[in-house]
């Protein structure tokens, strides 16, 4: 196709800056629309309330975001330890290994959470008199682990398949048995590999803490989700929510730039 014979042609680069002008314009308009129709006087009124915000401290944060950490830190422990171990598993040569690890993996990363922790919930019914090791800090740390284990298992794998084979071939070359080579060479060169997205993990586990008000917890073994939304419902405003909310952030944005400094760093070292 020609174009028509005195008629300018757009170079690259105007094209790119007008296109990029439109776009600019775009959320501009978008702004004072924003600006224009919210009501900012409802807003405040409903989420943004001194006094009532004034009310969560500081159990806030000695006893809200005190157990949110205990129960991420002990999910995050169970599905470390045994999410290696079904890593190994399904990567072992033993076939009853591999599909019981398998098995595993795809039950809990597609059944939902919740239904984890419900099923935590009955299950003194369907085993009379077995209780949870260490009562509500235990079915927490117990849900957030079997559901945690799943995923970590997957990023372990792909950490221990990232490590060069000739790894293993230079350790067993030097005498080591296999399982030596595995625990000393492989093993401590893809927990490095999988630091990014190990913490990632975490970080969705601190998220997937909130399900533990599914628990039926109160009081003292309250979380974040569970402390907002309680307070809300006692004074008939949102402002509990957002402050339990900004608690989050205050946890999960410096562990996400984290991850993508070491995600960063991993890039330039290869």
């Amino acid at each position: 196709m020609t174009t028509e014979p005195g008629r300018p042609r757009l170079s690259p680069r105007k094209r790119q800056r007008i296109i990029r002008g439109v776009q600019y314009a775009v959320l501009a308009v978008a702004f004072v629309a924003l600006l224009l129709y919210a009501d900012w006087a409802s807003l405040a009124q409903n989420f943004a309330q001194p006094d009532v915000a004034g009310q969560m401290l500081p159990d806030l944060f000695t006893i809200a975001l005190k157990n949110t950490i205990i129960y991420s830190v002990g999910g995050f422990a169970f599905a470390f330890v045994f999410g290696l171990i079904l890593a190994l598993m399904r990567l072992s040569t033993v076939g009853p290994y591999r599909w019981i690890a398998t098995l595993y993996i795809e039950i809990f990363r597609g059944v939902p959470a919740l239904l984890v922790f419900l099923m935590i919930v009955f299950l003194p019914l369907a085993l009379p008199g077995f209780d949870v090791p260490f009562g509500t800090y235990g079915q927490a740390i117990l849900g957030l682990g079997l559901v945690g284990t799943a995923y970590q298992a997957e990023i372990f794998r792909a950490g221990l398949q990232a490590v060069p084979k000739g790894q293993t071939e230079a350790a067993r070359s030097l005498g080591m048995s296999a399982s030596r080579a595995q625990f000393t060479v492989v093993i401590p060169q893809a927990i490095r590999i999988v630091i990014p997205p190990t913490t990632n993990q975490f970080v969705a586990l601190l998220k997937d803490s909130s399900l533990v008000l599914f628990l039926g917890v109160s009081g003292e073994y309250v979380e974040l989700t569970k402390f907002g939304n309680d307070l809300a419902s006692t004074h008939a405003n949102a402002t509990p929510i957002l402050v339990a909310g900004l608690t989050y952030l205050i946890v999960t944005i410096p562990l996400g730039y984290l991850a993508g400094r070491l995600e960063k760093r991993k890039g330039t070292n290869r």
